[in-house]
């Protein structure tokens, strides 16, 4: 885990040794100080005959201000390199995970939730920053003074130094225990803030519905519930951790009292120790017993920040299952498809398959209609062609080669997408019809949103093709958003366009307008078009229908009237139900007109 996060810091390395070597520098400036207050009492104040020695006094008291200052530079020029370096680790660790989160799959993403994501790019990586900054720092200044201080101690008087020996074990065990006890609820914590982002997410993109519904009470004590979670978790660890406060008081004040009683029994006894000596022992206790809080501070960030260490190491551990072959295929040579014994099963080995035993060829330019019931998986079977997933078994055939053979990015430029769920970005429309190709010009964006039905919509735009689109095209209706998608992908030129059910929110007019262009504008594209509507594939060169998972029938719609049970009751459920709103269409007219 080390390693793997140790590789973000990169150009950061320079102020990342830097800074240590200033903290020993600042901690050897600091050790040096108490030495010369003992020489500053014993030989100047005191004197060797019991009289003052102010040349002594001017020597100790200059080599004292030095000391200061070098120290004061020193942690200074720490704090600066410090800061620099933890800022600069964790902008590298976002720029690692999101470019590793981009490269992902959809297998990969469908592992990790959104709001989980968020979660590791956001708070963790802030913790994992902390965490740095202060092991660069005091995890590298706490232990040397220790070590320095205590060396020191033995110098000065090795009885007294003996007080530190026994108390550093009391501590270590106590700072033990407690992150024993605290780590594993931070891990469960860390846990609670992915499930409590998702419910604010969900919570904040559903607005509408939530109110629609008036489901704000439910949505306020579903929060209640999970906050209330973090909150006992975190409560519990910080009771744990209000035990290293008083430990440390214990600890600290009970050294302090020991090295005061027997530093005045040996000055009283006259055993060797000088009441610069005293002082010189009460400062090092002072720097022992501080660095051990300090070190106690450490284990306690360490810990909190251990689980988000984990977590962001999920990330760039995790490999893509989809990548680039070598020698890849740079061209794709036509809109041909075929499908050839493919199985797809969304968990490895779990023996669910989504898709089964799916056979079929699309010639290049077709136009291919595909009708299901809810969840047989018509999605899941055009995903598979640009490579969002890759088969289980089988294997896919695009242009005369097998998808895997292709560049990832040469495979995915020829299919353009229209996803169930049509996403548009904050910017404005130009800036959305762009993302299909970024040097598109005004001609091509024009010319691509006519043949989606949207140009006479986006004139109506006071600001036209320049008109601002809000995040998710919340200022848009959803028709006027599905057709802004279309136009996105035909702005792509693509061999394979793919609409997965994008004409629902069109009236059944714009939706065959949409289709004319298709057939009469670009007939050399494959065009793979899902959907619940019967009206929207019926003209196709070929329906298929998906019931299961698998293939059920393959046919125009003349044939699947004849051949299709499924197809059959489709299309009479729809037959009835358009008659049912003509038939009330024309008792609404007639009672207007009387």
């Amino acid at each position: 885990m080390i390693k793997k996060l140790m590789g973000s810091i990169r150009e950061f390395r320079s102020v990342s040794i830097l800074t240590p070597l200033l903290m020993i520098g600042e901690v050897v400036m600091e050790v040096i100080i108490p030495i010369l207050m003992k020489s500053l009492v014993d030989d100047g104040i005191n004197g060797s005959s019991g009289e003052g020695n102010l040349s002594v006094i001017l020597l100790m008291g200059g080599a004292l201000a030095v000391c200061c200052l070098i120290s004061l530079a020193f942690g200074f020029g720490g704090a600066r390199t410090g800061a620099k370096a933890a800022m600069g680790f964790a902008r590298n660790l976002r720029k690692d995970m999101y470019y590793r989160i981009q490269n992902f799959s959809f297998s990969n993403i469908d592992k990790f939730s959104t709001a989980s994501l968020v979660t590791r790019l956001t708070t963790d990586v802030t913790r994992v920053q902390d965490a740095y900054q202060m092991i660069l720092r005091i995890a590298v200044r706490a232990p040397i003074m220790l070590i320095f201080s205590l060396i020191m101690a033995f110098v000065v008087n090795a009885q007294l130094a003996l007080v530190f020996v026994a108390i550093i074990p009391i501590l270590a065990l106590g700072i033990f225990l407690i992150m024993r006890t605290v780590h594993p609820v931070f891990e469960r914590v860390f846990k609670r803030y992915d499930v409590l982002n998702n419910a604010v997410q969900e919570n904040v993109s559903g607005m509408r519905v939530v109110k629609a519904f008036v489901r704000e009470d439910y949505e306020i004590e579903k929060f209640h519930g999970i906050s209330g979670d973090i909150y006992n978790d975190f409560s519990f660890a910080e009771k744990m951790l209000a035990f290293n406060a008083p430990l440390m008081q214990f600890c600290a004040y009970g050294g302090m009292i020991a090295v005061s009683w027997i530093g005045a029994n040996l000055i009283v006894a006259d055993n060797g120790l000088t009441t610069g000596g005293l002082m010189a022992m009460l400062q090092y206790a002072m720097q022992i017993l501080m660095n051990l809080m300090m070190l106690s501070m450490i284990f306690v960030m360490v810990t909190m920040s251990r689980a988000s260490a984990e977590r962001i190491c999920e990330v760039l551990n995790e490999e893509s299952n989809i990548t680039s072959p070598d020698n890849a295929a740079s061209e794709v040579a036509d809109g041909s498809i075929e499908f050839r014994n493919v199985r797809f099963e969304y968990k490895k080995g779990s023996g669910k398959y989504a898709l089964s035993d799916i056979n079929v060829k699309i010639r290049s330019g077709e136009t291919v209609g595909i009708i299901g019931g809810t969840g047989s998986s018509k999605s899941t079977l055009v995903q598979l062609i640009p490579r969002l997933y890759d088969v289980s078994e089988g294997s896919v055939i695009v242009g005369g080669k097998d998808v895997r053979e292709y560049d990832i990015e040469t495979l995915r430029d020829a299919v353009a997408m229209v996803l169930q769920k049509n996403t548009l970005f904050s910017g404005t429309i130009k800036d959305n019809l762009k993302w299909g190709k970024l040097d598109a010009t005004d001609d091509e964006m024009v010319a691509a949103c006519r043949l989606a039905q949207a140009d006479e919509f986006i004139n109506n735009f006071p600001e036209k093709y320049d008109t601002y689109i809000e995040q998710d095209g919340n200022n848009v209706s959803g028709g006027q958003k599905q057709r802004l998608c279309i136009a996105r992908a035909l702005v792509k030129k693509p061999k394979i366009l793919i609409l997965d059910d994008s004409t629902s929110a069109v009236d059944t007019a714009t939706d065959s307008k949409i289709r004319k262009a298709f057939r009469e504008e670009i007939p050399d594209t494959t065009k793979l078009i899902i959907a619940q509507r019967i009206s929207s594939v019926m003209d196709a060169d070929k329906i298929i229908v998906l019931d299961g998972g698998r293939i059920v029938n393959v046919g125009t719609h003349d044939e699947l009237i004849q051949s299709s049970p499924i197809y059959r009751e489709v299309y009479e459920s729809q037959q009835r139900g358009s008659e049912s709103v003509d038939e009330m269409s024309a008792a609404i007219g007639k009672g207007g007109e009387q």
